[in-house]
């Protein structure tokens, strides 16, 4: 593992804990509400996805334009400026918005750089420590961020704009570690550019599964954490936001798990048998909607985790290597953001939509189960056919 590795690492990490701390810190406000309302979680998921669609036309070309580094910065910076806001008193959902806003400009900047950064042989090992990482900082932060803001709200939003200061500092150092490939200036607007990318990216076979199968999984997954935190008090008897954030911390170790082992098992080049991670993912998501028992519960979200790790991992890879052959890395990813950014807006919109409607947490975790195994199924069709 080189330096400039390494510090991309520590700077995700800190960043992720960051966000996913605030997102609990925003659970705990709205646990604490004498009335709070089943909408209003899937609610705030949904603030913080819009930026992620509203700009994608622009963060790609953040990304491959400019040094990667500087753009990490500015990002970590603006979620900095949201978590300010919530100190504020500021209503949540805008200021939640204002984090998404920072995360869907640092997203393509830190999947964009792993390209420079390692060899095609090393592309999925290095995605699997940035996924691995990552799914450490989730983990770490939703659960000593709800601890935090169960105790201080205020502590807890400090302690936030803290680490993405800090997190900006790690990425300052890669200006001296990588080598900046910035992509040719369209000559076209952002828009118009944005859209050619996606009729130039949709004609290959590979891009298409990889597009909608991260897609799916990110539908998913936001889908399942706001279900759990209804599903949790209904059927497990969990109210604190630091039981619910215990409870989702076996499904972050699970996808550490899968991230660790999944080099061995789908190598680029045999990226059809992640299909099988997929629907496995799926019939565990119906098993869990049947499940009363805490220790169970348990253990079959480690399972989901694991073979969620083992489904996005070579995704990622995929994508990134597909992008740089074709219209740039950070472009490619932030295409990638935005399908599976709608698609997570439009399932726990649906969600949000169920749960104002008092639909019961567990039909929806089997609606979530059938739906993604289904879906799985029509996006295994996409597979290159010459992949074994």
């Amino acid at each position: 593992m080189n330096k400039s590795l390494i510090f991309l690492l520590i700077a995700q990490f800190l960043s992720a804990f960051a966000d996913n701390a605030i997102l609990f810190t925003v659970i705990a406000l709205v646990m604490h509400a004498q009335t709070p309302e089943t909408w209003y979680v899937p609610a705030l998921q949904s603030s913080f996805l819009v930026a992620f669609v509203l700009l994608a036309p622009w963060t790609g070309t953040l990304a491959d334009n400019f040094p990667k580094a500087r753009v990490l910065i500015a990002a970590n910076l603006l979620k900095a400026c949201g978590a300010f806001l919530l100190l504020l008193n500021v209503e949540p959902l805008i200021a939640y918005a204002i984090v998404g806003s920072g995360a869907a400009i640092y997203s393509p900047a830190k999947y964009g750089i792993l390209p420079e950064l390692v060899k095609h042989d090393e592309l999925v090992k290095a995605n699997g420590w940035i996924e691995g990482s990552t799914i450490l900082a989730i983990l770490l932060g939703m659960v000593i961020g709800a601890k935090v803001a169960d105790f201080s709200i205020q502590i807890a939003l400090f302690g936030t704009i803290g680490l993405f200061l800090v997190s900006s500092v790690f990425a300052n150092f890669l200006k001296q570690n990588i080598r900046v490939v910035s992509a040719k200036k369209a000559e076209l607007s952002a828009i118009r550019e944005f859209f050619a990318h996606i009729s130039q990216f949709f004609t290959l076979e590979r891009a298409r599964f990889v597009i909608l199968g991260g897609s799916l999984f990110w539908a998913s997954a936001a889908t399942l954490r706001v279900i759990l935190v209804a599903w949790s008090p209904q059927v497990l008897n969990l109210h604190s936001a630091t039981d619910i954030a215990q409870l989702t911390l076996f499904l972050a170790i699970g996808i550490i798990v899968g991230s660790a082992i999944v080099p061995r098992l789908i190598p680029l080049e045999h990226l059809r048998r992640a299909r099988f991670a997929a629907y496995a993912m799926a019939l565990l998501i119906v098993a869990l909607s049947f499940t009363a028992e805490i220790w169970t519960a348990r253990s079959v979200l480690f399972l989901i985790g694991i073979m969620g790790g083992v489904f996005i991992v070579p995704i990622n890879a995929a994508l990134q290597e597909v992008g740089q052959q074709t219209i740039g890395s950070g472009h490619a990813i932030a295409l990638q953001g935005f399908f599976q950014n709608v698609a997570m807006l439009l399932a726990v919109g649906s969600y949000s939509l169920a749960a104002s409607q008092q639909v019961n947490s567990i039909a929806a975790m089997l609606c979530l189960g059938i739906a993604l195994f289904v879906s799985a199924v029509i996006v295994a069709f996409n597979l290159p056919r010459d992949s074994s």
